[in-house]
Parts: structure tokens; sequence; C-alpha cells
């Protein structure tokens, strides 16, 4: 008779000399999170549950007490009676994929869905191991059953479910041969979180599942390798204790740090099995410490393992992370559960990391680190140096070149640079895991344009491979001559080149310490011995991360390269005293130099230099690789890149970085400086003789300005935004005596009377009141002393040789009327300038869509208007009713409460904002079909808005700061690869 494996996960079969009296353990019975394994509780221990009733079997009692451990043996079940019941679970449990995947040599194609059910790691064990590469089996339960654990199951595994976990584990045991819990062939168990989306460090894992005080015996005679038994035995005591039960990790360090200064002995490599064998009693006396008991069970170790790896997703680190890289959408996190295989078996064995191209420069080299007889998270750790990958091939070339063709298979089949993990046990290796790579912005852009060479991807592919952040950070400032004697004098000590980038900023040894100092605008070098996942927030806030131990593959340098902030990371000769506040760093001549917090330090993230002081950095320049990347960037966007420049300094530098004209040149911003600030006052509160001059003198000023912007936008559009603020911004404050006092004598009158003028020009709302058009059609004078120098401007430009092509933009209109008003004025200017010259030029006049108004009518407006550009901020700050220059207020506490998911003045509202925007669109060119409509507003460097204005709204262009420019190419330019079908998953 078939049995199914559903029924068989409640058969255990005992074997073995030692295990001849009846040892029964509650493999199948979850109980709730009131009867954990802490202090002096125990869990009730019954049978399985049964299959059909999901009521539990009862055990009969055992007839001798002993240490309880579940020892299993392979099963008759075949992977296709697992596969059918792993979908009766799928039923019972309403879930909408099956709730396990296995992975393996033998497990066939994968249950489930692709990332986003199996995580990034299941998804990745699966392929590699229908690549045929060795990968140790294992099982994968999905991110949706992550989800139901958080939010529906009350933070427990339903029975159905746990037999069928049981069942897959009997899979992985069959496959290697081996038995969970077994004191005479162990099996041991790694337990791994694994999102959709990478989160290196933020998330738990655990390794040696298994281990208790019987098997560690069984594995010492079965490998014959005592100190390798206690090792493991040790490492899994402090993992679990910290990952699983919240035991601080300290206190063990703390412990082992104590057993290696008693045997005078600095690696942890050093110690004997004997010395292991007492750090494992010192360790179970943590435990006690704590009042938590050790659990010998291995089936409750695996139980509240996966618990603690599904609640680690809620976790506060986790939910920070999310919450930096803007990171939504997603279920939960996966678990991994594979069969350990061991790098800490002596000096045959081995684990490494290693990225299959250089993560800083994006070389085709392997880029990694390895040691020697030791496990994954002493690589990542920091705890011990580690040797760089080359130097595998000498000691065992077989495994370095089975290992660089890996990484080729790799490569070819995902189409990226890979970063991967893997462990050699006893001269074979197994690769444990592989994802694409994170990296630094030059590198990305390197590693795209070369597999495009390569022929593994297309252009439209590689540009899917940058991210913004990426430009961001080849955007940002660096040491313009590394060569000068000045630079070289400066350099106190060298470190590991962990993430490239110039830093600069104030030491800083806490977390806490580069939060206030953020807070209080200062820049911080975050400095620390090495760090941990809890330093993610000063992680993010500073400017660059100095370490003094950890490698290149450790905790800061991934995290680092993936945010790009500049790291040095293994700078042996730094001593950091976060106790006393202060630094220590060895020079090269034997000398110390003491640095304290608040002191200035500069890093080189490119070279690995630390630097005393603050070091002068300079610009980027889009050349090379970059130049070649972007090219195809431009090739690829449907939509222009506008900007938005003020000055001829601001145009040149859009241009530089591929602007395709301005649409925004804000005109009042030219009246802020010193020598102009006193003519606008003059023109808002003289009579109207001095007005009059006024506006004569401010003229001159605007017509040479606008020459200047003409001429670097030599063929492209610019567009002058006429005045729109209120006028009281121009005025002096009442309380600055000393100007007001000036301003009284320039006027010729008493400050009391300017004192009264001044105070009468306030407004209770200014932001509603008196600006924009409104300001156009009260005092005409102003709007038409603009358009003269814009027209007269553009004259003389083309005159000097130059294609300008001037457009005027009415801001702030509600109804057609006022559009209609500043139109008639405009051109009728423009009629006086053209006769007066004897000559014309083309031009263009439209308006802002920034009033819901606008929006609702802009099927009138277009019928006056040749052009509408959204002004994303006011529309966003008068469709929401918030202040823009107070949200600081209240928004960050609706963002941690849901009510917001973002910011609308940094990431446009969609669902509101977004609606007016598709509405003003299709009524718009509902009238004129070829209407140009884009955005000028803060969203248009944004790159998810960029997304909506290009694939949802049709805009024709987007308008941002000129820094901004590359990066809203790149993104307009994915949102138009997303948007062709040919291009869509």
């Amino acid at each position: 008779m078939k049995v199914s494996s559903l029924a068989l996960g409640a058969v255990i079969l005992l074997h073995g000399h030692q295990h001849q009296h009846h040892q029964f353990v509650n493999a199948f019975f979850v109980p709730s999170h009131h009867q954990r394994v802490i202090g002096k509780q125990k869990h009730q221990r019954r049978g399985p549950i049964s299959s059909s009733t999901g009521s539990p079997i009862p055990f009969a009692a055992p007839t001798h007490t002993t240490t309880t451990t579940s020892i299993f043996t392979a099963t008759s079940s075949s992977s296709s009676s697992l596969n059918e019941d792993l979908q009766i679970v799928q039923t019972q449990l309403r879930l909408e994929y099956a709730p396990i995947s296995p992975f393996g040599k033998n497990a066939g194609p994968p249950l489930a869905g692709g990332k986003h059910i199996l995580g990034g790691k299941g998804a990745n064990l699966a392929e590699m191991s229908e690549l045929g590469l060795s990968v140790p089996p294992g099982f994968t339960i999905t991110t949706e059953c992550c989800d139901k654990y958080c939010n529906e199951w009350d933070q427990t595994l339903p029975p159905e479910l746990w037999n069928q976990i049981v069942a897959s584990l009997t899979a992985v045991e069959h496959e290697m041969n081996s038995q969970f819990g077994s004191p005479e062939n162990p099996l041991l168990l790694s337990v791994r979180s694994g999102a959709a989306i990478s989160m290196p460090g933020m998330m738990d894992t655990v390794l040696n599942l298994g281990m208790n005080d019987q098997v560690v015996e069984g594995l010492a005679n079965k490998t014959g390798n005592a100190r390798f038994a206690w090792d493991s035995y040790r490492r899994f005591l402090e993992m679990f204790g910290n990952v699983v039960l919240e035991i601080p990790r300290s206190l063990f360090e703390d412990e082992l740090d104590d057993i290696k200064y008693e045997k005078g002995v600095n690696e942890d490599t050093d110690l004997t099995a004997e010395d292991l064998k007492e750090v494992v009693g010192r360790f179970k006396k943590v435990y006690e410490t704590m009042d938590t008991t050790f659990p010998q069970d291995v089936l409750e170790q695996l139980r509240l393992s996966i618990g603690a790896v599904f609640k680690g997703w809620m976790g506060d680190r986790a939910i920070k992370y999310r919450e930096v890289e803007q990171i939504r959408s997603l279920l939960g996190t996966a678990v991994n559960c594979q069969a350990m295989v061991f790098g800490n078996m002596g000096d045959t064995s081995g684990t490494g990391v290693s990225f299959s191209r250089d993560p800083n420069t994006g070389s085709a080299e392997l880029f990694g680190e390895f040691l020697i007889n030791a496990q994954g998270e002493d690589v990542v750790a920091g705890i011990r140096t580690p040797r760089n990958i080359s130097e595998l091939k000498g000691i065992m070339p077989e495994v370095y070149e089975e290992f660089v063709r890996n990484t080729q298979i790799l490569e070819k089949k995902f189409g990226d640079m890979q970063d991967i993990e893997f462990t050699i046990q006893e001269g074979k290796l197994y690769m444990l895991q592989t994802r694409n790579g994170k990296r630094g912005g030059e590198a990305a852009v390197k590693i795209a344009v070369d597999l495009v060479e390569e022929g593994l991807i297309t252009k439209e592919q590689a540009v899917q491979k940058v991210l913004p952040e990426h430009l961001d950070q080849l955007l940002h400032p660096r040491f313009p001559d590394v060569e000068m004697k000045e630079y070289k004098k400066a350099v106190l000590t060298r470190g590991l080149p962990a993430s490239p980038g110039a830093a600069v900023g104030r030491i800083a040894l806490t977390n806490e310490q580069v939060v206030a100092n953020k807070e209080k605008g200062f820049p911080s070098i975050m400095v620390r011995d090495e760090t941990s996942p809890d330093d993610v927030e000063g992680m993010y806030s500073a400017e660059g991360i100095l370490t003094a131990r950890g490698g290149m593959t450790s905790h800061a340098a991934v995290v680092a390269r993936g945010w790009g902030k500049p790291c040095v990371c293994g700078c042996t000769s730094l001593s950091v005293d976060e106790h006393s506040g202060e630094i220590v760093i060895t020079l090269d001549d034997g000398s110390q130099k003491t640095f304290k917090e608040g002191d200035f330090l500069s890093l080189n993230g490119q070279t690995g230099e630390v630097l005393e002081g603050e070091q002068a950095v300079a610009p980027p320049a889009i050349t090379g690789n970059l130049k070649t990347f972007m090219d195809w960037v431009d090739e690829i966007r449907d939509i222009d890149v506008l900007t938005n420049a003020d000055t001829p300094a601001d145009a040149k530098e859009a241009r530089k970085n591929g602007a395709n004209g301005i649409g925004l040149c804000r005109s009042e911003h030219m009246f802020f400086k010193p020598e102009r600030i006193s003519k606008v006052r003059q023109l808002i509160l003289g009579d109207d003789k001095q007005a009059d001059a006024a506006l004569k003198d401010l003229l001159q000023f605007q017509r040479e300005d606008y020459e200047g912007i003409f001429k670097e936008m030599d063929g492209l559009p610019v567009t002058v935004r006429l005045l729109d603020p209120p006028l009281h911004e121009f005025l002096p404050s009442v309380k600055e005596s000393a100007v007001m006092a000036e301003l009284a004598k320039q006027l010729g009158t008493s400050i009391h009377e300017l004192t009264e003028k001044v105070e009468s020009m306030e407004e209770v709302n200014p932001m509603l009141g008196l600006r924009g058009c409104r300001l156009g059609i009260t005092r005409p004078s102003i709007i038409e002393m603009q358009t003269r120098a814009i027209l007269e401007a553009a004259l003389n430009a083309i005159e000097a040789g130059v294609d300008a092509r001037p457009d005027i933009m009415v801001p702030l209109v509600g109804k057609v009327e006022e559009f209609r008003n500043q139109k008639e004025l405009i051109q009728s200017v423009a009629k006086s300038v053209f006769e007066e010259r004897g000559k014309s030029c083309a031009y263009k006049i439209g308006t802002m869509i920034e009033i819901p108004r606008a929006a609702l009518t802009a099927h009138e407006i277009s019928e006056e208007a040749e052009f509408f550009s959204f002004g994303s901020n006011d529309l966003t700050q008068m469709t929401f009713g918030y202040s823009r220059d107070d949200v600081g207020s209240f928004v960050p506490s609706y963002l941690s409460k849901g009510i917001l998911q973002d910011d609308p003045f940094v990431s446009l509202d969609t669902e509101g904002v977004g609606q007016l925007i598709k509405m003003t669109v299709e009524r718009g060119r509902g009238i004129k079909p070829d209407l140009k409509i884009g955005v000028c507003g803060e969203h248009g460097g944004d790159p998810r808005s960029v997304r909506f204005f290009s694939n949802e709204a049709g805009l024709s262009y987007v308008s941002c700061s000129p820094f901004r420019v590359p990066i809203a190419r790149l993104a307009a330019a994915q949102a138009s690869v997303e948007n062709k079908s040919e291009f869509k998953p």
C-alpha cells in the first residue's frame, strides 16, 4: 500500500544500538508563543497531528526517559508524493503557492513562484540546482508563509505546514545519507533568511542547527575531528542564543575572549578541542544567566529558528533597512533550510565569499576572500583577516578552476555580476548562494557596458542594471589630484578600499553621534572597530565609514557599496576607544596620533587612504564608460530631460550633464544679488518715479542674464517663468534696523513710514495671496519689463550667432481669463520690441499648471496656451492642503504610521496629484493633440515620479536641477524599457 509523505511525517523510525529504548519527541505539535523553551517553562509534548482530523495523535508513554533526540531515516515517499501533499497543504492553508519548494541535485524544478515567493536566495538556489552545480540539498519555505506567520498565524507554524517541513527534511536526509539528530550519522542544517530583494546583514541566519550534547560526541567520532565538532557546537550555541533567544552576542564573545586570554592564544583557530569544550560549557552558563534553557531537542531548535527568521522580517533592523532602501510590496522573507557542509574540518576545508567581478571598479576579475578551516560567518564578521581569492589557486588549484567555471556559468545564466558564497569541505567545492552583487557607481556602469560588449546582455538590459543611486555616486565630488604633495602629506594610514568615493566629515564613534551630527547639519565619518546591522541608521547618515577590522566583503563594505558610501575597512593601524571618545592611528614611522570625536578626517574609498583634516574635493565628469552608457540611455528614452537653471553657470552645468534645454528659469532668483535687491525694493516701495528708475536698472540686469543663458543653451529651448513669489519676500524684516535705515535713506522717507509700508504688504497666507499671474495683473509694469528683457536678450543673442529659443511661462493660472490677460500683455510688449528693433524671433507663451482648478479647466486654457508645465510642488501643496514649508511637523509621523507611503513633495502622489496630471493631459491634448506638456517641479528628478510622467501621464519632458539631469535621463530610459512590451517580464 502506498503511504503519502503526509502520513509518513507522523512516523519516527528508531535505529542504532543506543536507541533501543523508545525515545519519543513531539515533532509535530506546534506550541503557542507562550510555550517557548525559556526560563522554567516547558512546552507540552504531544503526539503527531493526524492529516485527516488535524487532532494530536497521542504517543504511548516511553518505557525509559533519556535526553530526547529525534532520529530520521529516509522514507519510501517519492518526490511526486511529497509534491502532492504540498498541494494539499496549500489548499488547506488557503495559500496561493505551494508552501515549500525543495532544491538540490534531485529536487526537480521549483514548486512555487520566482523571487517574489521563494526570495532571491531560494530562487537562485533552485536555479543553481537546475544548472547542475554542487548545491547542498534543502528546501525553501515561502515568503507567503512569512506573511501569514506575521499577520494571520499568531506567529506559530500550523500543524499542516510543520508536517511538510518534517517530510521535506526527510528528503534532505535521504539525499545526504545522514539523519537529523542522529549521534551516529548526524545531519546539520543552516536556516537562512532570503527576501526577494537582497538585504545584506539585515536579517538572521542560524548555522550548525541540530547540534546537542549527543550529536557533538557522535560528530567527533564520525569525522575523527573532535576540534571540528566542538567548534561547530560553540558556534551554534552562540548563533542560536543570539538570533533565536535574543541573548546579546557580546556575552558569548566575552566568554570566548576570556578563554583565549587564559590559554594564551590570539585566534579562535588556536583553541584545542578541550578548549572549545570548555567554551561550550561557558556558553551554556550564559543561557542560564539569562534564565533561558538551551533546547537539546533538535526539532524544537528547527521550529524556533524558522520562527525567529520569520519574525526577523519585522525586526527593527530589517524595517529600518527597508525604509532607507524604499523597499515595499514584499510579502516577507523566505526561510531556506539547507544541509550544512563544513569549511572548518581542517586544512583541506574552507569558506569564502566572492564577486565574479570587482564591485568597486567593475574589472572582469574575481574579487573576494576566503579562509581555510573556517565557517562562513568568519569571513563577513571580520573576526579573522581573510585571504584574497586569488591565493586559492595556489592552495587548491582544482577547486579554484571549478569555482572560476561556475562563476562564468552563473554570469551567463543571470546576465549580471554575481555575489557568491561557497564552502570547501575536504577538497570538494559547494556553492551555497548566488545573487546579483551590490556594487558602486563606477563598477555598475563599467559592468553594464562590458556585459553588452561581451554579448551577454542588450543595451536595454544594460540600462536596467544601473540604478539612479549609482549615477548619483558618480556625480559626487572626488579628490582632485592624489599626486599632490599636500595630499600625500595628509595621508595618515591605509586600509582596504572597500567602497569608492571621497568623504570628508567629523569623527563619530557611535550610531547615535552620527545621527545627532546630521540633525545639526554636520557631516560625519563613522569610525568603528567593525559595524553591525545595528549601525544601519548611522551608516546611512554618515558621509563615509572607517573600520579597524573586516575585509572587502564585511558588513561595512557590503552595505557601504550598496548605498554608495565611501568606505575604508580593515585599517589595522586604527584603535578605537568609544568610551573615551578617541581614536589612535599608528603612523608608518611607528608614532601615534590621537583624534577626538568632532575632529575632521577624509576618506578615499578608491585607494583606502585615511587623511587628516578637510581635504578639497572636485566635481566629476561624464567621460569614458559613463559617456558610452549615457549615450545608450539617450537612444532609448522617449521623453526629453530639461533643467531648472537660473543663471548662465547653472545652464552650462546642465548642458554638460546632457540637458535638452531649460524647463524652468526662475527670474526672481536673479533679483537676490546684493546690487539688485535694493532696486527690487525700490520698485516695490518707491514712488512712481523711483519705481520707473528701478525698472530700467532691472531691465538691464535681466537682459544680461538672459543673454548669457541663451548663449549657453544655444539651439535649445529656454522657458522663463515670469515673477512668481509674493513681493514681501524681497523686503527686509522690520527688525533689521541697519537695512531699514539704509533703505529709508535710499527712498528719501522716514523709518516709521517705511516700516508701515513693509508691514502693510505682509499677508496672512502669502502662498495663496498676491503672487504669480495675480501680481502680473495688478502690477503689469513688472511683466512688461521682464518680457522686454527676455525678447531683447533673444534678439541680441541671435545677432551674435546664437540660436535663441525663448518660451515665456505665466505662473499660478487658475482661470483662462487670467492667462488671456497676461498673454495679451506679453504679445503687446513683443510687438513693440520687434517694431523698435526691426526684426523678430519665434517665441511661445504657455502656463504653469499648479492650481487644481487649472487642471479641471485644462481644456479651456489649452485653447489659449501653447504649452503646459506642471508646477508639481505647488500642485501637491494645494491638492493635499499641506504647507510645503511646515510638513516637517507632521509628515514624519504620517510616514511612520503608514498614513503616507512617501513624502509627497519627494515622490509624486500618483493616486491624487497624479490623477489631476493625467486629467490635464487628456483635456489639454483633447483640444491640441500635439500640446507640449512637461513638469518642472522637484519631482522631475525623482526616478519613481519620472516613471509615472513617462509611462502613465505621457508627458513630453521632465525638468530638474542641473546635477539631477543624468539621473532623470536614466530614469526616463528605464521607464521606456519597462513600457515596451518586448522587454516586459
